[in-house]
């Protein structure tokens, strides 16, 4: 079965899978898990680039998506007026004072001969700068922080419309990215994957601590939408008349009483399955265009040349190819997706909670995607993006399905059956297990391997 054939098959599996999921438990649950799958599948086109294109270890992408969460507060969150006006200026003041000490640092450090007075001046002026920068910076967190804690407590942000924040979440994470790639490209991949790894903690750590720029662990709630709202919809005579309309068969029949309680129950039920069709077209369409650029990319000869660098870095160096520069290029353009993805995610769920931001979800469960999919190969990566988080997601309510019906020949009080009932919840990472050996033992290049030159595909 060649390589076109099987993503045919797996895509159609995964829509009759979809489909199934509407039709026994809910379209609304359908539509959610569909959401999820999109915007897990940009995320594993981005760490595809990384690692499918240049070989490029990067376990910090936990840290990139919450920049990307970062962005859609920054942009779309109206400011806080009372909060800017008691800290704006000591806040201010500490960021022209860093520029200041970095600027006149740098200056001294190329202007003062090498030796003993360079590195005691610019040690005195660090420790100045940095003890005028915390006077400033400090008093302007804990004024801000005590603008009514219980609601804000924030900065705010830009009130812009929340669709920009993923472009800016792109570039947030570009830039985290430059400068681990910066430090770490140069050395062996393994210091790329502990520099991610840190990266990622110390970026999650200052998410859950600084309470004036994110809200901390309490949260920021009520984000803008770029869809409507099911009150609003609710509300439009534009939409209750589609709705009378597309199921005028069924109301037409009966009593005026039970059809407008008929068509109420239609309006509410339907305006949420609008609203999550809303976002599915928003995010397939953010799916279609890095999906595209990233074809595009890998076909190009800058992408044959990505691939004979991770392929062979020692011949590559000896061609006269900029290996590391090349390098930082990818992991730039890898880590920008996943940032564009969080940013997405946040703006569906509404919400930044930067206690959400775990290894497994973020890592573990997108390097699998890859991994599944086909490391390599673009289309692989979005596929292990559906199955992966259908099985995420299904895994529980099926264990729990199973539990029930092979244990209904015990008793309701049965202290087996309570618990393996209690322990249904560890089903989900069983079935990760057993889908990666599955795959790794029938399909070791993944369900849609890499195919190389004459359509040879990388087992």
């Amino acid at each position: 079965m060649s390589n076109a054939q099987r993503a045919i098959l797996s895509f159609s599996v995964m829509f009759a899978l979809f489909v199934i999921v509407g039709m026994v438990q809910s379209w609304s649950l359908a539509l959610v898990i569909f959401n999820l799958c999109l915007i897990s599948a940009v995320m594993s086109l981005g760490v595809n680039i990384q690692w499918g294109y240049a070989g490029l270890l990067n376990v910090g992408t936990m840290g990139f998506a919450a920049l990307g969460g970062l962005a859609s507060v920054l942009v779309s969150v109206s400011p806080v007026g009372e909060a800017w006006s008691v800290g704006g200026t000591n806040l201010a003041l500490a960021g022209v004072i860093s520029v200041l000490t970095i600027i006149f640092t740098i200056y001294l450090y190329r202007r003062l001969p090498k030796g003993l007075i360079r590195l005691s001046t610019i040690t005195i002026i660090l420790i100045l700068g940095i003890w005028v920068i915390r006077f400033f910076f400090d008093t302007a967190v804990d004024d801000i922080e005590e603008v009514n804690p219980a609601v804000t407590g924030f900065l705010g942000g830009l009130g812009l419309p929340i669709l920009s924040s993923w472009i800016v979440g792109g570039i947030f994470a570009a830039g985290a990215a430059w400068l681990v790639g910066k430090i770490s490209l140069g050395l062996r991949s393994d210091y790329l994957a502990i520099a991610t790894l840190g990266i990622s903690e110390i970026i999650i750590a200052f998410l859950k601590n600084e309470d004036w720029l994110t809200r901390g662990v309490k949260n920021v709630t009520g984000l803008p939408r770029p869809v409507p709202y099911e009150l609003d919809l609710q509300q439009s005579d534009w939409f209750v008349r589609s709705i009378e309309y597309l199921n005028s068969m069924s109301l037409e029949t009966l009593p005026e009483t039970a059809r407008v309680g008929l068509l109420n129950r239609l309006i509410m039920e339907q305006s949420g399955l609008f609203v999550k069709l809303c976002y599915a077209g928003l995010f397939a369409m953010v799916l279609a265009i890095v999906l595209t650029l990233s074809v595009r990319a890998l076909n190009s000869p800058w992408g044959r040349m990505m691939r004979a660098i991770r392929d062979n870095e020692i011949a590559a160096n000896a061609m006269g190819k900029d290996v590391t520069g090349r390098h930082l290029q990818v992991f730039v353009m890898g880590s920008a997706v996943v940032g564009i993805a969080g940013a997405m995610l946040t703006t569906l769920d509404g919400q930044f909670t930067p206690g959400s931001y775990q290894p497994l979800r973020f890592t573990f469960l997108i390097w699998m995607m890859v991994i599944i999919g086909g490391s390599g190969n673009n289309l692989g990566a979005v596929l292990g993006g559906f199955v992966i988080w259908f099985a995420w997601i299904e895994a529980e309510p099926v264990g729990v399905w199973l539990i029930e019906n092979g244990t209904s020949w015990l008793s309701e009080d049965s202290m087996v059956r309570k618990h393996l009932l209690d322990t249904a919840q560890h089903m989900r990472t069983f079935v990760m297990g057993l889908v990666l050996l599955i795959v790794m033992r029938f399909f070791p290049g993944g369900i849609l391997p890499e195919v190389r030159n004459k359509g040879v595909a990388r087992k």
